[in-house]
C-alpha cells in the first residue's frame, strides 16, 4: 500500500510521514531529500541553477541512495555520488536552490524513476510535492497536507535556528513564498491537491494530532 503524502514547504509533512510510518512499520520515502541532494550537489560543484542541461546530468547519472539504522524505516543518511548530504540538504543555501533545480523537467524525469523503484512493491509512506499527482497517481491513500502561510514560516524558522543557521524570520517567509510560486506554477509536475486527496489544515495542530489522523484515516482503508 502506498500512503502519498503532498503539500507546500514546512507543511508538517515530513515530520507527520516519519511518525505514521514508523507506528504503521511502513518504509518511509523523503523524495523532497532527493531534489535537495540534487541541489547540494550541484552547489558542491558549482553547477549554474539556471543550467538545465547541467542539472538533468546531474540527476540522470548521480543517484540519490539512503541509509538506515536496523528496524527503523526511516532513513538514516542521505547520500549522493558517494557524498552523505543529510546536513548539507537543511541549509538556507539548498533551501533557496532546490525549487529551481526541481523544476527541470529532466531532472523530474530522473527522480520519480527512482522514486517509483525505492518505494514501488512496498507498503510505504512516500511524500513530496507530485505523489499522488505523478509519482503514484494510483495510490490507495493520498493526503494533502497545508497550513498558513505565518506557520509555515514560523516552522521552517525554528528549524532553521534550531539547526544552527542565522537567519531572519522575514527572509524565511520570503524564501517560502517564492518557492510556493515557483513550485505551483512550474511547467513540470507543479504542486498541485490530487482530484482524489483527502486535505488536512495543520494550523495549530501538533504533529502528534495529524499523525494519529492519518493513522486512523490509511487503517480505515487497509
Amino acid at each position: 500500500m502506498i500512503v502519498a503524502i503532498d503539500g507546500p514547504a514546512a507543511s508538517g509533512k515530513s515530520t507527520v510521514a516519519k511518525t505514521v510510518a514508523r507506528r504503521l512499520g511502513y518504509h518511509y520515502l523523503d523524495t523532497g531529500a532527493m531534489y535537495r541532494a540534487i541541489a547540494a550537489l550541484a552547489i558542491r560543484r558549482e553547477v549554474d541553477l539556471h543550467d538545465a542541461d547541467a542539472l538533468a546530468e546531474l540527476a540522470a547519472n548521480e543517484p540519490v541512495t539512503f541509509s538506515y539504522e536496523a528496524g527503523d524505516p526511516v532513513q538514516s543518511a542521505v547520500w549522493v555520488s558517494g557524498l552523505d548530504v543529510t546536513v548539507a540538504i537543511r541549509t538556507p543555501e539548498v533551501d533557496a536552490a532546490v525549487s529551481l533545480v526541481a523544476r527541470v523537467p529532466e531532472v523530474r524525469t530522473a527522480m520519480v524513476a527512482q522514486q517509483r523503484r525505492l518505494a514501488g512493491g512496498d507498503n510505504a509512506v512516500v511524500e513530496g510535492r507530485d505523489i499522488g499527482t505523478v509519482v503514484f497517481p494510483d495510490a490507495e491513500m493520498k493526503l494533502y497536507l497545508t497550513a498558513s502561510a505565518e506557520e509555515r514560516a514560523r516552522r521552517r524558522h525554528y528549524e532553521l535556528s534550531d539547526a544552527g543557521h542565522a537567519v531572519e524570520s522575514s527572509t524565511v517567509r520570503e524564501g517560502l513564498d517564492r518557492r510556493d510560486a515557483v513550485d505551483s506554477q512550474r511547467e513540470a509536475s507543479p504542486l498541485a491537491v490530487a482530484d482524489d486527496a483527502i486535505k488536512l489544515d495543520t494550523t495549530g495542530m501538533s504533529i502528534e494530532e495529524v499523525a494519529q489522523r492519518v493513522v486512523e484515516l490509511v487503517r480505515g482503508v487497509r
